[in-house]
């Protein structure tokens, strides 16, 4: 893992009217996913192909684990750094081992030693190697081939992971699958990954941090919560649909919501859990609070009274307020006649 630290980074093309990217500063901690979010012509690309020297800063720094990228060799850098494309970019005549093996190799690893490295990284990827190995990319779906993608950029086991809108060209389905399916890869590897999207509910789903980027300028950088709890502008709020009370049930943490002492009850939920799951928790269990406790520490409680406070939405559902706020009460059977 690595942390990333962009200090005051500007790139200027000539003729242009305004920087591609203008004074931007902000650091990608160690092992996080971070989003690029903006419209097209936002800079996140820019700024994402300058981390790997694709292009490099007119002015300001990007440093990893503290070195300048400017003081590295560009292709030596490059072959230290994962990179994925929205067009995958795999080579049609090699099979899908010798697609992820490329990058090993060209490092000087020769096949017999990278075959184990070749099958579990296909495993990985949800690709079973017996199946998928001989193949080549045009028997493979535009999502198998997303995947592939991956394996390959993971094959130099990089600090350092950028993903350019790489599931941008794929279905809902496919694409929710990979998403889920990058989660899942993160939580056994732990890369740092900067990740362009200039889809919102992606960003929310995947990013531990989030930079919101606007006509070449940071508007807003944060983790979802707090961009979702406090955006920097309207055009923030607007982006993200921070007034928007199902996503913020969505994506904020039951930890915005807590209040002192442990419920009266045994029902207990996770501090990372999010608001959408512990309201549920308390409709199936018929319960007005909850336990939220952390490694078995109980940090305190949260009911439908206290997430009503905490967004600031008292009285958003007909009929309740936030000082009488009670999960549904069971309706007795009636007796039989």
């Amino acid at each position: 893992m690595a942390t990333i630290e962009f200090a005051d980074v500007t790139k200027e093309y000539p003729g242009a009217s305004e920087p591609a990217v203008n004074h931007v500063s902000f650091t990608v901690r160690e092992g996080a996913i971070c989003m690029l979010l903006g419209t097209s012509g936002s800079g996140k690309t820019t700024l994402l192909r300058m981390v790997n020297r694709l292009i490099d800063p007119t002015s300001g720094k990007i440093l990893i684990d503290g070195v300048a990228t400017t003081a590295s060799d560009p292709i030596k850098l490059r072959r230290g750094i994962g990179y994925v494309i929205q067009q995958v970019g795999l080579f049609p005549h090699l099979t899908i081992a010798e697609n992820v093996r490329i990058v090993p190799s060209i490092l000087g690893q020769p096949a017999n030693l990278t075959t184990g490295r070749v099958d579990e990284l296909l495993t990985l990827v949800g690709l079973e190697p017996k199946e998928y190995r001989r193949r080549y990319p045009r028997q493979l779906s535009g999502g198998q081939q997303q995947r592939v993608g991956l394996a390959r950029a993971l094959a130099a086991d990089p600090k350092v992971m950028l993903l350019d809108e790489p599931f941008g060209a794929l279905d809902a389905i496919t694409r929710e699958r990979l998403q889920d399916e990058l989660l899942r890869i993160q939580g056994g590897v732990s890369k740092t990954m900067i990740f362009v999207t200039h889809d919102v509910q992606e960003a929310l789903k995947l990013g531990d941090q989030i930079a919101v980027m606007s006509e070449g300028k940071l508007i807003q950088f944060g983790a979802p919560g707090e961009l979702i709890m406090s955006p920097a502008n309207d055009f923030v709020r607007r982006l993200i649909g921070a007034d928007n009370i199902l996503r913020q049930f969505e994506y904020l943490s039951v930890v915005v919501a807590l209040e002192p002492g442990a419920a009266p009850t045994s029902v207990r939920i996770g501090s990372d859990a999010t608001l959408m799951r512990a309201l549920l928790t308390l409709i199936e269990t018929g319960q007005n609070a909850l336990t939220v406790e952390d490694d078995g520490n109980v940090l305190g409680q949260v009911s439908l009274a206290s997430m009503y406070r905490a967004l600031g939405k008292t009285g958003a559902l007909p009929g309740v307020s936030a000082d009488s706020a009670e999960a549904p009460k069971r309706r007795a059977t009636p007796a039989a006649q």
